[in-house]
């Protein structure tokens, strides 16, 4: 537990004196949010009903899928890791420590969201706190999982970007974080069920605002539950100490299985 809490404390303290981890975790988000709350609240009075729970969840997402796997993908690549084993340190506590470091900064993000965007923007608080932190956490857990894969299964920094680009964009384009998925083309708002912003934007409309629901709260709350368990224990598996180890456990490709609970929902919206 010792050597677990210095390495915590290690990680932590690294992620706020790195600019680049800084950048990601506090300045790029929280710049985002202050710009993008600014112009959505002008030109869409609407949006300030989801503008707490969509700035919450950009910075998840930011934080998730680009700010873990790279300090993961070069730790590797330098023989970080080969280290570790030799001192005895297991795999487990070497990928749950990012996710618990990710996780206090993007708890600290999420507070200082919820406290200025009424202030500054008019912004709608929840009407249940307790559908908002069902939620945050559940988005937490889907983009952690998601992010710490990445990290295991990319063969390079630049690889690591590209693949969570892909889920990025997406999301910040169908996800539901700049308008609701209802107002997308019908094609569109069916393939939205593959990204996971539109299951937890759904959980918060439905449990945090208590509005009516068109996909089932509980189907998301599953997806997201199942997608985040299955990334991170595919992560665990695949985990490889050095990129240099041609015996590794599976293969990289086996990380498609965690895209299984949203092509399940994917399924489900065109029945």
């Amino acid at each position: 537990m010792s050597a677990f809490t210095h390495h915590f404390s290690f990680e932590f303290r690294t992620g706020i004196r790195d600019r680049t981890l800084l950048l990601l975790f506090y300045l790029f988000p929280l710049g985002f949010y202050l710009l993008a709350s600014s112009m959505m609240s002008s030109l869409n009075p609407g949006f300030k009903d989801i503008l707490i729970p969509a700035m919450v969840f950009f910075a998840v997402l930011t934080s998730a899928l680009i700010g873990i796997p790279d300090p993961i993908i070069k730790a590797r690549e330098a023989g970080i890791f080969r280290s570790y084993k030799i001192h005895g340190i297991p795999e487990f506590s070497i990928l749950l420590i990012p996710v618990l470091t990710t996780l206090i900064h993007m708890t600290l993000v999420a507070l200082i969201i919820v406290v200025t965007a009424p202030l500054l923007f008019g912004a709608t608080l929840p009407v249940n706190w307790l559908g908002f932190l069902l939620s945050f956490l559940l988005m937490v857990l889907a983009s952690t999982g998601l992010g710490l894969m990445l990290g295991v299964v990319a063969p390079s920094s630049q690889a690591g970007v590209m693949l969570g680009q892909a889920v990025f964009l997406p999301s910040m384009l169908i996800g539901g974080l700049m308008f609701p998925t209802a107002y997308l083309p019908e094609m569109l708002g069916k393939i939205a069920n593959l990204l996971p912003t539109t299951h937890a934007m759904n959980l918060y409309n439905v449990f945090a605002r208590g509005l009516p629901y068109d996909l089932n709260p509980y189907l998301s709350a599953g997806v997201l539950y199942a997608g985040g368990a299955l990334a991170l224990g595919l992560a665990i598996y695949l985990f490889n100490w050095d990129s240099q180890n041609k015996t590794r456990r599976g293969r990289p490709v086996m990380a498609f299985i965690a895209a299984i609970p949203y092509i399940v929902a994917l399924v489900l919206a065109f029945v």
